[in-house]
């Protein structure tokens, strides 16, 4: 069967990451373009470039250019930045940054289990995050499918409950709801609330606490 080639217009490119997407000339969709599906070319890829290729199909099913070359530019192998190149540095601030916000949560909880002999929170926090880090990965896919998407609700809920940090992995890991900042803000008010409480737990003498507790029986 002779390949079908399509032709679009780039219309999102993050060069330091090396991907992004084209709008199809009848713009009936956008296709993945990663830096690895062009070959031989002495331009790197601008907003705006008219790209030629083919479609093909990866593991998960989703559709992404292949075989692609930017029109109008002379043919010649130039270095491909790869993103590995980038993972190193960006993997050590990462264990260093859940380091440091898991620390006191962490302290905290194991306090907690040790004087009241309840382990729920010890339980809790990796249950809640692996449970958040994977709603994260699948409104990914689904937004890159689009298809219909997890709510930002029942998102800020997980994270509430004790997944805050596998969100927070999960917007570090997978670029994702990490830019809008009315998410964000919400996101962080969870954090504060969940530091706060075990600061209050382990040198303020749980007097937060019982006060949220007063309010909450009396309520």
């Amino acid at each position: 069967m002779k390949p079908v080639w399509h032709k679009g217009k780039l219309t999102t490119w993050k060069d330091d990451k090396g991907f992004g997407f084209i709008r199809s000339s009848d713009g009936s969709q956008d296709v993945f373009l990663h830096i690895t599906a062009l070959k031989e070319t002495n331009h790197r890829p601008q907003v705006g470039d008219v790209i030629c290729y083919q479609l093909t199909v990866d593991k998960d099913g989703r559709i992404h250019a292949c075989n692609a070359s930017i029109e109008g530019v002379v043919s010649k192998p130039i270095p491909i930045i790869s993103s590995s190149a980038f993972k190193p540095k960006a993997k050590s601030s990462l264990i260093l940054e859940v380091l440091l916000l898991s620390l006191l949560p962490g302290l905290g909880a194991m306090n907690f289990a040790l004087t009241t002999f309840n382990p729920i929170p010890l339980i809790l926090y990796p249950v809640m995050s692996f449970l958040t880090f994977t709603l994260y990965a699948d409104d990914k896919s689904r937004a890159d499918l689009g298809r219909w998407r997890v709510s930002e609700r029942t998102l800020h809920l997980c994270e509430f409950m004790g997944g805050w940090l596998g969100a927070f992995i999960a917007q570090r890991r997978l670029r994702h709801k990490s830019s809008k900042v009315s998410y964000l803000i919400v996101f962080w008010v969870i954090v504060a609330i969940h530091i706060i409480f075990w600061l209050d737990w382990l040198f303020f003498g749980k007097k937060l606490v019982s006060l949220f507790l007063r309010i909450v029986f009396r309520a």
